[in-house]
């Protein structure tokens, strides 16, 4: 496959801040990469540096088999963006945006009045077209920047945390949108705090501190807890977390809705004592039993280690 973002050793800094250490990424046409992380991991800083918004204090961007410092407009002719907040112009109309954004890219008036008439059907903003942008919901104007970003036909589509905000009804109705893009060969990389989002992607790269901590699909991620994760469900849900919490071989009580997920060292000990121990402390058992680890399992978890060996570090 042909490789259309390659980022090798980034580095970012503002003033003392490390934003952006030694991230390496390369993303192949039609490739959906998943950005995860904490506010403040780096995420959106990379994809600025991607889309040649920040220059690198080190490190290289090619986009497109273009040098993004020495060859950023000819990089950039192949980048869509959108950013994490809705960044159009609001006192202009959905028509007059993609209008704007088009004859930016260098479209001429047909062109722009062929695509917009595209990508309106594409995004479902048909019938839309004289609104102002700022009367728009807000999964009109995601759609509507969606729109904007592909206007030129791009070949890599950077999107920071696009479905923000939004209803699940909308978020699935994006995703069905980047499904139909990645199917005509364009690279996607996208930073989302959604795990479900993530799970969508071919590749996940997990970021904190600046870092990509670790990459790679997200079966294969999952599959490093497999065994290590068991499901309760009990009430008192304070009790059962306080019990569960106490078993030496638990090392994490995550809250999943109504029950919680154990990550455990293994999963004989807990599974044979904890029945009891719960029923000791006038906890209700509905079930406690394994399961297959999900991403946010493998997030969580990654985290925790990481949270661990900077405590090491500073002891």
């Amino acid at each position: 496959m042909k490789v259309l973002i390659d980022a090798q050793n980034l580095h970012k800094a503002f003033g003392a801040v490390q934003a952006v250490r030694s991230v390496n990424l390369t993303v192949c046409a039609g490739e959906a990469y998943g950005l995860v992380g904490p506010d403040g991991a780096g995420k959106t800083t990379t994809l600025r540096l991607l889309v040649g918004a920040l220059r690198a204090d080190r490190g290289a961007v090619r986009v497109g088999g273009h040098d993004l410092a020495r060859e950023i407009d000819q990089a950039r002719v192949h980048i869509g963006y959108l950013a994490q907040r809705f960044s159009l112009y609001g006192d202009l109309s959905v028509a007059e945006n993609l209008a704007f954004f088009g004859q930016v890219r260098g479209l001429s008036g047909a062109e722009v009045r062929a695509r917009s008439a595209e990508l309106l059907r594409f995004v479902g903003l048909a019938g839309f077209e004289s609104r102002r942008a700022d009367q728009l919901s807000g999964g009109m104007k995601q759609k509507l920047g969606l729109a904007c970003a592909l206007v030129h036909r791009p070949k890599v589509l950077l999107l920071d945390e696009p479905t923000g905000g939004v209803d699940p009804v909308t978020r699935q109705d994006f995703w069905q949108l980047l499904i139909r893009v990645l199917a005509e060969g364009t690279a996607v990389v996208v930073s989302t705090p959604y795990m479900d989002e993530a799970a969508r992607c071919a590749r996940v790269g997990f970021m904190y501190g600046g870092r990509i901590l670790v990459e790679g699909a997200p079966r294969a991620l999952t599959a490093t807890l497999a065994g290590h994760v068991l499901e309760l469900a009990a009430h008192p849900k304070d009790a059962a977390k306080a019990v569960a919490a106490a078993d030496p071989e638990v090392e994490d009580v995550l809250t999943f809705g109504d029950r919680f997920h154990l990550r455990v060292r293994a999963p004989a000990g807990p599974l044979e004592r904890l029945p009891a121990a719960l029923t000791a402390a006038g906890v209700a058992v509905e079930r406690l039993r394994p399961i297959p680890p999900s991403l946010e399992d493998v997030f969580i978890s990654l985290l925790a280690a990481q949270a661990g060996g900077e405590a090491t570090r500073n002891t």
